[in-house]
């Protein structure tokens, strides 16, 4: 990866100067493994295979920070040391399901730079001593899939999977697999029962997937973006990886940035800028100038941060002390034109839909939490209405089997405690 950015000061905040994931929009054609290969591409691996243990590897992922960027946040290194080092058997398997609302970055860099998610997936297969990969794609990925497919013939082709790679005693197959489109399986262990041919609705832990995953055996289950930051971690080293971000935040991050915007899409950019680079200098701010009222950083299933404090760093202790975590980082920005209760309903709607029915708190409560939301907007609101949210939020909270139905709280109990008189006005006065 001979051109891949170093960073610019900008006052005590480091800015990159090309991209390290998103590179399809430096290097035209990256896409394809000849000219993956020509700016860098599997050098990386080649450098493990030949003069890195693999504790070595993980020891390099530990240093440098690196955190899962599908929303937990876990540091990446640690879980992947989780591993049993006399496991006969482990398995690697890459959570591509993104499915939340606001939420589109991984689908980019499966578009555009799909080798160096491979290369990072070979990277994390040497680290555990795993030698079969599946990469699970949401269902609408199914186009999307046969591009990455061409990715992986062109990866077999080169030498740089299937048995003994580049004369090495490693040996990596990956497989393709689609699920049918239910936001559950991004939840890993349901991701895992899918992948098994089973319902996908979560499992209970302990045990966790390290311990226990796919088909019983340990496995190592990373985000996309987290494994596309493998390669040149281990190229260039965890220190300079670490040029970037904050001492606490080290490293880059995808920000998907959506909703009342002018320019949505994704930006790449140095963990711990401030919102205003996202906002301003990145998206345009919002619409005709309008006020930002609201936003909910990490997609449907956040805290939403009231009003707009430009000068917030964009890392995970900060997002956290604000109030939100920053989550996939997924910014859905609301401007003063949006009801707020309005655009909570649809969340609501969403998570209600998606709710696999597994656990009663769940299935029953974004039911009835939906439907007091329907009341509200339909003009058909009773006096206790906001209360009566509250409380069913309340007697989920801890009670749900898997984060979903904890997820679906978040915006409701935040956006009453920040924005109560919104709900308030959509309850007629002198209603039953």
């Amino acid at each position: 990866m001979q051109s891949l950015p170093g960073c610019v000061s900008k006052g005590d905040m480091a800015y990159l100067t090309e991209h390290i994931l998103l590179r399809h929009r430096d290097v035209p054609g990256i896409k394809t493994i000849d000219v993956y290969m020509a700016h860098g591409g599997y050098q990386a691996l080649d450098k493990a295979l030949n003069t890195l243990q693999p504790a070595q590897v993980t020891e390099m992922v530990k240093a440098s920070g690196l955190r899962g960027r599908g929303g937990a946040s876990f540091p990446t290194g640690l879980k992947w040391s989780f591993i049993p080092k006399d496991a006969p058997t482990t398995y690697v398997v890459v959570n591509a399901d993104e499915s939340e609302p606001g939420t589109f970055k991984d689908r980019e860099i499966i578009e555009g730079n799909p080798h160096q998610l491979l290369e990072g997936t070979a990277l994390c297969a040497y680290a555990i001593g795993a030698c079969v990969a599946y990469i699970y794609g949401r269902g609408e990925f199914r186009t999307l899939f046969v591009d990455l497919q061409r990715a992986i013939d062109e990866a077999y082709q080169a030498g740089w999977l299937g048995q003994n790679i580049r004369g090495s005693n490693f040996s990596l197959d990956i497989h393709l697999h689609l699920g049918a489109g239910a936001y559950i399986c991004g939840e890993e262990t349901a991701l895992l029962e899918s992948l098994e041919g089973k319902l996908g609705m979560p499992r209970a832990r302990p045990p966790f997937p390290t311990q226990y995953g796919l088909y019983g055996k340990p496995t190592v289950v990373n985000n996309v973006e987290t494994l596309a930051n493998v390669p040149p971690i281990v190229l260039h080293g965890p220190e300079w990886y670490r040029q970037f971000g904050t001492e606490q935040s080290p490293g880059v991050k995808i920000f998907c940035l959506s909703g009342c915007i002018n320019r949505p899409g994704n930006y790449e950019l140095s963990l711990g800028i401030p919102l205003r680079v996202l906002i301003e200098e990145c998206g345009g701010g919002a619409p005709e100038g309008r006020a930002i009222k609201a936003i909910l950083p990490s997609g449907a299933s956040s805290h939403l941060l009231p009003g707009y404090n430009p000068e917030l760093p964009l890392d995970y202790e900060s997002l956290q002390a604000a109030g939100a975590p920053l989550g996939s980082a997924s910014f859905i920005v609301l401007d003063e034109t949006v009801d707020i209760p309005w655009a909570i309903a649809k969340v609501t709607h969403f998570f209600k839909h998606e709710s696999c029915g597994k656990c009663t708190p769940c299935r029953e409560g974004t039911y009835w939490l939906e439907d007091v939301y329907r009341r509200l907007l339909n003009g058909r609101a009773w006096p206790g209405d906001v209360e009566l949210l509250l409380s069913i939020a309340e007697q989920m909270n801890g009670n749900c089997f898997c984060a979903l139905g904890e997820f679906a709280l978040c915006p409701v109990r935040s956006s009453i405690e920040h924005l109560r008189a919104e709900y308030e006005a959509h309850v007629p006065q002198g209603s039953r």
